[in-house]
C-alpha cells in the first residue's frame, strides 16, 4: 500500500495527541472521519499500527520503524511547507529591472510598491537606463526585463506591448496658457518651446504633427530627459510637449498640464530576452505596471 499526505497526517496526529478526539481536533476534522481513515490505513497495511492502553493511543513495537519515518516525511513536507511560504513572499528572490526615464520616475516605482505588497521580501534591482543601453542590460544578463517607449527589431530581444500612454504640453503655472484646458499644436507653436529631440520617440511623435500641420518644429532649449525639460519649464523658459507618465505626480509642483487637443497616442513595450521565459516575479511586474499605466491615463485622460 501507498500511504497518501493525508493519511500521513492522520496517523502522525494520532501518535502526537494520543487518541482520536484530539487527532480530529488537531485537524480539524470528525473523530468518525480519523475513526474510518485509521481503520481503512490497518487493514490495508495488514498490521496494526495502535494499541489503546490506559484509554490512549501508544503505537505497537512492529509500527515503530514506520512512525520513525513517517516522523522524517512529516518533517521534509513542513520543510517544502516553508520553503513555499518564503517564495510566496519573495524571500531570497532578486528582481532586476530596467525602464527607460520617462516610465522609470513615477509609473515604475508606483508598481514596485503594488509588487512588495504582494511580495513583501523580494529585493529589486531598478535600473533607469538610456534607450541604448537596454540590449546590453538584456543580452548581458544584468536584469529580465526592460519597461521601453517604443520597439526596435532584435533577433534575441521580444518585444511585448505594455500600455498606450499620450503626450501633453506643460507650462508654468506664471505661464499665459496655464489656465487653458486644451491647447492645439498651432498655438503651441506660437510660444517658445522647449523640447526632446525629433530623433527621440516622443519628440518625433510631436515633430510628425507639426509637419502634417505645416508648423515650424523649432525648439529653443533642447533636453535629453523628460525631468529636465520640466525643470526648464519650472524655470518659465518656454512650454513643453511631453509624455504623460513622466508629469503623472506633477501637477502640484509649479507645472500646469495641459491635454492637446490632436491625437498623439504613442504604445510603450516591456523588453525581454526571446531565449528565456520570465520569471513569475516579472509577469506580476509587468502586470502591475500595465494596471498602473492604464489607470492614470483612464482617470487621467479620460480614456
Amino acid at each position: 500500500m501507498t500511504l497518501t499526505l493525508r493519511q500521513i497526517e492522520v496517523i502522525r496526529s494520532v501518535m502526537v495527541a494520543g487518541t482520536i478526539a484530539g487527532a480530529a481536533r488537531l485537524m480539524n476534522v470528525t473523530q468518525p472521519g480519523v475513526s474510518r481513515t485509521m481503520k481503512h490505513i490497518e487493514s490495508s497495511l495488514g498490521i496494526k499500527l495502535f494499541v489503546k492502553k490506559a484509554g490512549r493511543y501508544v503505537p505497537t513495537s512492529e509500527a515503530r520503524d514506520i512512525f520513525t519515518q513517517l516522523q522524517e516525511v512529516h518533517r521534509k513536507v513542513e520543510d517544502l511547507q516553508v520553503s513555499i511560504g518564503q517564495l510566496e513572499r519573495g524571500r531570497g528572490v532578486e528582481l532586476a529591472l530596467g525602464s527607460v526615464p520617462s516610465i522609470a520616475n513615477v509609473m515604475v516605482p508606483h508598481a514596485v510598491a503594488v509588487l512588495r505588497r504582494h511580495y513583501p521580501d523580494i529585493l529589486v534591482n531598478f535600473e533607469i537606463l538610456k534607450i541604448e543601453e537596454a540590449i546590453d542590460y538584456l543580452m548581458l544578463a544584468r536584469g529580465e526585463v526592460v519597461v521601453m517607449s517604443y520597439f526596435f527589431d532584435h533577433p534575441s530581444i521580444t518585444f511585448e506591448p505594455l500600455a498606450k500612454g499620450r503626450l501633453v504640453c506643460i507650462a508654468s503655472k506664471d505661464h499665459p496658457i496655464a489656465a487653458r484646458e486644451a491647447i492645439s499644436p498651432r498655438e503651441i507653436a506660437e510660444h517658445a518651446l522647449i523640447g526632446i529631440d525629433p530623433k527621440d520617440p516622443y519628440g518625433a511623435i510631436m515633430a510628425g504633427i507639426f509637419e502634417r500641420e505645416n508648423l515650424d518644429y523649432s525648439i529653443s532649449i533642447r533636453a535629453r530627459f523628460g525631468t529636465t525639460v520640466c525643470a526648464l519649464v519650472k524655470q518659465n523658459l518656454g512650454i513643453a510637449v511631453i509624455d504623460a507618465f513622466t508629469v503623472a505626480d506633477m501637477t502640484d509642483q509649479g507645472l500646469a498640464i495641459i491635454p492637446i487637443s490632436e491625437k498623439t497616442d504613442f504604445q510603450t513595450y516591456v523588453a525581454y530576452r526571446s531565449d528565456a521565459a520570465l520569471s513569475s516575479y516579472a509577469e506580476s511586474f509587468v502586470t502591475m505596471l500595465r494596471r498602473v499605466m492604464e489607470d492614470h491615463i483612464r482617470k487621467t485622460y479620460g480614456r
